[in-house]
């Protein structure tokens, strides 16, 4: 995907914010990709995810599990276009599980996707859960990677998009030591 028309999406659509924001990662950043904002539009969404279906179409996945609640709409995207299921994992005493009656047969070849990473935390949880379940995990895709390449995976990885943004350990953070408000716009407490 080009890279000037991934980003004029992100900015057609209000997506890119800038302030002062605490990632799900917990480090802090002056950029927030909102992808929900891109993702609103269906033809956006087919954009990005079309990108990521064809990356892996030839690895015969037969599930694409993502993270609740910013890879939902990734996930059943991205499994639209391969023509196969499309499930999640919530956190639940803080672990990723699968719940509704999601399950994985073991040997199932299966793709972790996620709107955004930033350490990939969430996705690796993903993964490891999915191993778990016996799934022959064929990779990971992403809307955005904003890791700057420090988000590394045990399987191949894919985002159609990639920046590097700034971001901050909370303590070390200059955004915190000029007295901006923090804003957490992520999912995971929800």
């Amino acid at each position: 995907m080009d890279h000037e028309v991934a980003l004029s999406i992100f900015r057609q659509s209000g997506a890119l914010l800038e302030g002062h924001f605490r990632l799900t990662s917990g480090l802090h950043s002056p950029n927030y990709f909102q992808c929900a904002k891109v993702l609103q539009y269906p033809q956006h969404a087919e954009v990005f995810c079309r990108a990521i279906a064809e990356r892996f179409r030839d690895e015969k996945i037969a599930v694409v599990i993502s993270p609740a609640i910013g890879g939902i709409v990734v996930g059943q995207e991205v499994a639209r276009l391969l023509g196969c299921r499309a499930i999640f994992a919530e956190r639940e005493n803080d672990a990723m599980t699968l719940r509704r009656g999601f399950e994985i047969v073991a040997g199932e070849r299966c793709l972790a996707v996620e709107d955004v990473v930033t350490t990939g935390g969430s996705v690796k949880e993903v993964i490891a859960l999915a191993q778990a379940a016996g799934a022959e995990v064929r990779g990971a895709a992403f809307i955005v990677d904003r890791s700057a390449g420090r988000a590394q995976f045990e399987v191949p990885f894919f985002a159609a998009l990639r920046m590097e943004v700034v971001t901050y350990p909370p303590e070390a953070c200059p955004l915190c030591a000029q007295g901006i408000a923090v804003v957490k716009p992520g999912s995971r407490k929800v």
